[in-house]
């Protein structure tokens, strides 16, 4: 059993920066990095939108650089996956996937959100290679060229629109005769001369080389029909996960399964836990947006820690 002023479930950009201020607060905090450590930057090639890297930076070493700066404040990170958890009665337990046990009078949860994808061969390796799933983080990466996104909802609408903005030409594809998106968001699309509506289509097939994505396969869902289309860009935009699975019964949340905050801030119903980055953001999901949240709950539980006397 260990225990802990606080444990940090997550170490993504939230999951690094609440290490980060957390330590240099001394509270010695515990971080459990979780399956993916480093979150979903790990996936990513570039990353040109987080300040003060003037040339950009890739996604692990950014993540590797934030973990550095916790570690040198006196962060402990620990190589574990949360199964469950206990937030009825203090201290908080936390359990791990080696049935580990852990107390702690405070709980930042940063596990993140992970992104949906279409479930075909090789798509995964081509993360960053013309697949993404953010059309914010990796739409300047294709200036004057042609792309491609999948799906049907408010997130497809805007990422479509966003790609304008740096892409000569937009296909929207959709498995159905009509978006679920709502309407001022169609028509903002469909008043776009640069995005072009691909209905009742799926893409079906991803080509490749060596130098990642050079084109993708259209089937028309009613006549069967599949055509190769050339293209270096496809974005995914059929939704998020976020990944609270191990929170069910624990704490309240919304109807995708993000966690509810309390008016904009990290807390959450229960004082004491706070949650931070993308696991309670379905809007903005971006590094510098769940570091800055990260900080917040780090202050928070700081603040929190002080009531009781216990800092």
């Amino acid at each position: 059993m260990k225990q802990s002023k606080l444990i940090i479930i997550g170490s993504g950009p939230a999951g690094h920066t609440a290490a980060l201020y957390a330590a240099r607060a001394n509270l010695v905090p515990i971080v459990l990095e979780g399956i993916q450590p480093g979150g979903q930057l790990t996936t990513t090639t570039e990353v040109e939108n987080f300040p003060g890297f003037e040339h950009g930076i890739t996604g692990p070493a950014l993540m590797e650089n934030m973990r550095k700066q916790a570690l040198r404040f006196g962060t402990t990170y620990l190589s574990k996956t949360v199964t469950r958890v206990d937030f009825k009665k203090k201290p908080f337990q936390i359990f791990d996937n080696d049935g580990q046990q852990y107390l702690t009078e405070t709980v930042i949860l940063a596990t993140g959100a992970s992104a949906l994808y279409l479930g075909l061969p090789h798509e995964k390796e081509l993360i960053g290679k013309g697949v993404s799933a953010c059309a914010t983080c990796d739409g300047f990466f294709y200036k004057n060229r042609i792309v491609y996104v999948v799906g049907g909802g408010d997130t497809a609408m805007e990422e479509a629109t966003f790609l304008t903005k740096f892409a000569s030409k937009v296909y929207l594809v959709h498995r159905r005769d009509q978006f679920r998106a709502s309407k001022p968001m169609q028509d903002r699309v469909k008043q776009n001369p640069k995005i072009e509506c691909l209905m009742n289509c799926t893409v079906s097939e991803l080509k490749y080389d060596s130098n990642g994505l050079n084109g993708i396969v259209i089937t028309h869902l009613i006549t069967g029909d599949s055509k190769v289309h050339q293209t270096d860009g496809l974005f995914l935009a059929i939704g998020h996960t976020p990944n609270t699975h191990f929170l069910q019964g624990q704490l309240s949340l919304d109807e995708k399964g993000f966690i509810k905050t309390i008016n904009g801030s990290p807390e959450t119903e229960i004082p004491g836990v706070f949650a931070a980055g993308d696991v309670q953001d379905s809007y903005y999901r971006q590094a510098i947006t769940a570091a800055g949240s990260g900080c917040q709950a780090a202050i928070r539980a700081e603040r929190y820690l002080s009531e009781l006397d216990i800092h």
